[in-house]
């Protein structure tokens, strides 16, 4: 049997994706210990911010999807938008400013006199991941709500079952497949994340992890990641479990909250709202009326677009034959979810692995092609889903029309497959770089002397405890994580029409 055209390459870009994981195995091969009081208290640290963030974000994501698929409210859209809009601000910043707000001497007690507690630690870290990820758990609820058919709702609201009682004993139990994958997400997103619980002072394993590469302790740093992996591959593997029931779309539920009921909503969600949003960017505008662009140059923001342009088109070029691939056949798709390794190890750990590499490829380390290969590493699923998802719409009568009229395989897919995959392509393009922008642990143990980044320079600032000078590339990163969140709820937009233009019974 013939493999098709794009399986060699397809396999070479899958094995790539697993190198890092095994550096770590060999790096961590030296004399490390294993579990000893300090490492045990970075893993219950670690477990219970994800527990605490997963439940959090639970609590505040299911009743926000029922508010935002259901209730008919005067500017429902735009409560769509600014529900889903903490996304748009990477959690570090989040985090940055909330700190630098609350406590003694910070910008609420200095602006209104008033004093407020600290925002560190456990809690701290807690209520800032809660803030930056319940948007998960909102969109993926609100995917399986959408899809569901209100007929049994309004048969138990006949049989006298109240509208409370009939939500959660008939509705949510039907999308509970969508209520845990947005908790895994959560949970994959608390693991992966470094400025929240560095800028918190919480010892999780992503910080301590960059202690000890600092401190030159490599090898524990390779044994810590491994540790941190074990707990991502365990979530990856309950995310791969979770498997969405689809039914068969029918009358879209509907509801009409009074007056009264909507001031309640209003009142319950702008708290939020003014925590994630309204305050990070008062932050930043104080600082930037306060201190205006001093320290900041704007190179800073090339080099964050250079190789975030750079990695964007090289995970592009390689996801082509991996999603092509993935169609084929069952080894494809093997293939495919090799690639996933790299996303589901964190920044933090896939920069531990390569620091590794560029010490035994000395003309790779500290180099922009290194910092380049992380981003590729780390982001090529989010090229390769945006790629197979055009390519898997395409009409397979026109590559068997090439065929007949003379085209090879390889021309065929030149001429014919390649050009209608362009907007795949593209979106895929735009995803990695907006992602490999906010990236911050990766890029601060890989960039090159001298490199600055939006991301790094915030991080020195921070650092450095001259707060005021984070106000431009902060507002610059949530500009361009903006732009990400327009482009996901594009295509959330384009699956609501989808639903709610299904002709009704």
């Amino acid at each position: 049997m013939r493999w098709p055209v794009s399986y060699p390459l397809a396999l070479i870009v899958a094995l790539m994706a697993l190198v890092p994981v095994g550096v770590l195995f060999g790096l961590a091969s030296d004399d490390v210990q294993l579990f000893d009081a300090h490492n045990l208290k970075v893993l219950t640290n670690t477990l219970l911010l994800m527990v605490f963030t997963v439940l959090g974000a639970i609590l505040i994501g299911v009743p926000l999807a029922l508010l935002t698929a259901y209730a008919q409210m005067p500017g429902r859209r735009l409560w769509l938008i600014l529900l889903a809009a903490p996304l748009a601000i990477p959690s570090y910043i989040g985090a940055f400013t909330l700190y630098a707000a609350f406590g003694r001497g910070g910008e609420i007690e200095n602006l209104l006199g008033l004093p407020v507690p600290a925002m560190d630690g456990l809690m701290g870290a807690t209520i800032v991941m809660i803030l930056y990820s319940y948007p998960f758990v909102m969109l993926t609820t609100r995917a399986s709500l959408l899809s569901l058919d209100a007929s049994l709702v309004n048969a138990a609201r006949t049989l006298g079952m109240s509208l409370g009682a009939s939500l959660w004993r008939v509705v949510l139990p039907r999308v509970v497949t969508g209520i845990a994958a947005g908790g895994l997400l959560v949970a994959l997103y608390t693991l992966s994340d470094f400025g929240t619980p560095a800028i918190m002072r919480l010892d999780t394993f992503t910080r301590v992890i960059f202690v000890e590469y600092n401190a030159f302790g490599l090898s524990q740093a390779a044994m810590l990641s491994l540790q941190l992996l074990v707990i991502v591959g365990l979530v990856l593997f309950l995310e791969s479990r979770v498997r969405g029931s689809r039914e068969r779309p029918g009358r879209h539920l509907t509801l009409w909250p009074g007056r009264g009921q909507q001031f309640a909503i209003v009142l319950s969600v702008v708290p939020i709202l003014v925590l994630a949003i309204a305050l990070p960017l008062a932050v930043f505008g104080i600082w930037l009326v306060r201190e205006g662009s001093e320290g900041f140059e704007f190179s800073y923001a090339w080099n964050s677009a250079h190789a975030s342009f750079l990695a964007a088109i090289f995970a592009v070029i390689l996801a082509i034959p991996v999603a092509h691939a993935a169609i084929a056949g069952r080894a494809g798709r093997l293939m495919e979810r090799m690639t996933y390794f790299g996303f589901g190890v964190p920044g933090i750990v896939m920069g531990t692995a390569l620091v590794y590499v560029g010490l035994q490829l000395p003309f790779l380390y500290q180099t922009l092609g290194l910092l380049v290969l992380a981003y590729v590493l780390r982001f090529l699923p989010l090229a390769v889903g945006s790629v197979r998802s055009t390519a898997e719409g395409l009409d397979p009568s026109l590559v068997k029309a090439a065929r007949v009229l003379g085209a090879s395989p390889r021309e065929a897919f030149q001429r014919v497959t390649l050009p209608l995959t362009v907007r795949g392509m593209v979106a895929g393009a735009a995803l990695v770089f907006l992602e490999a922008m906010r990236e911050l642990p990766a890029t601060l143990m890989l960039g090159p002397t001298g490199f600055e980044t939006l991301a790094t320079y915030l991080w020195r600032v921070y650092e450095a405890g001259y707060f005021g000078r984070a106000a431009i590339p902060g507002l610059l990163l949530v500009l361009m994580s903006a732009l990400g969140l327009a482009l996901m709820l594009s295509g959330e937009r384009r699956a609501e029409i989808d639903v709610t233009e299904t002709p009704q019974s």
